[in-house]
């Protein structure tokens, strides 16, 4: 389970995450992305207090950025702790300790790759449990 909190600063909406950041995060995370108006400017995503995350939360937050993107608010994603970095390093074909996925997550090109490659591993992992692909 995951929370979501938005506070207000100047032209900055910070949304501070606490918990799971899974296949059932993606509507707290919209919601909290629905809150932010025309008037900010940057979008800082804390994710400090979140510990675990998997290829559906890496997807739920990669649509949170280019939501974002498309109103025109620069993104800023902070705080990443260890099994949520390298779940990404995993998805983007980057294993091992320490590996700099969160420092590479701003870049547009790098997101798409890891869009794509977390999306498969999203339909794999659904084949493999019997499920057929989300589309």
């Amino acid at each position: 389970m995951i929370t979501v909190g938005v506070q207000y600063c100047g032209g900055t909406a910070l949304v501070s995450a606490s918990g799971e950041l899974d296949a059932d995060a993606g509507q707290a995370l919209q919601e909290a992305l629905g809150s932010v108006t025309a008037d900010e400017r940057d979008l800082l995503v804390d994710l400090h207090g979140v510990s675990v995350m998997d290829a559906d939360g890496l997807l739920h937050l990669l649509d949170v950025h280019r939501r974002a993107e498309c109103l025109g608010l620069r993104v800023l994603v902070t705080g990443w702790q260890p099994q949520p970095q390298q779940c990404m390093a995993e998805v983007a074909g980057i294993p091992g300790r320490g590996s700099a996925t969160g420092e590479r997550y701003a870049v547009a090109g790098f997101r798409r790759l890891i869009e794509e490659r977390a999306r498969r591993a999203r339909d794999s992992t659904d084949l493999t449990a019997g499920w057929l692909p989300r589309s």
